[in-house]
């Protein structure tokens, strides 16, 4: 997937070199559906199998600790459920953001380089 504009905006904004998914990589994802709930959420960890290492869920603080919370979806989609997600896509593996209608949230969590 190429950088977006709008995602090497993000990523110079927060001094991140830009990582974008890999094309035909899928996120989990949570909260789709229905009217918008927010905030929307997005933390990023390392890809693994397939998957680019992101994860997106909206109207809670926090995920789900349910196994079933997240749904996969391949990246190419998320436009169709969250397009304002899309330029925080490039912001590498351990990164997080919180974006809800005049509002702004991303920051650098290094525990998400270290699962478990």
């Amino acid at each position: 997937m190429d950088v977006t504009e709008a995602q090497r905006e993000v990523c110079t904004r927060f001094g991140a070199a830009p990582d974008p998914p890999a094309p035909g990589s899928r996120l989990g994802l949570a909260g789709v559906g229905g009217p918008r709930p927010w905030p929307l959420n997005g933390l990023r960890h390392p890809a693994e199998r397939g998957t680019n290492g992101w994860y997106l869920w909206a109207g809670t603080e926090e995920p789900a600790q349910d196994p079933g919370f997240f749904g996969a979806l391949h990246v190419e989609h998320l436009a169709e459920h969250w397009p304002e997600a899309e330029p925080y896509l490039a912001l590498p593996a351990g990164w997080r953001f919180l974006i809800a209608p005049g509002h702004e949230d991303v920051w650098y969590d290094e525990a998400l380089l270290h699962p478990g």
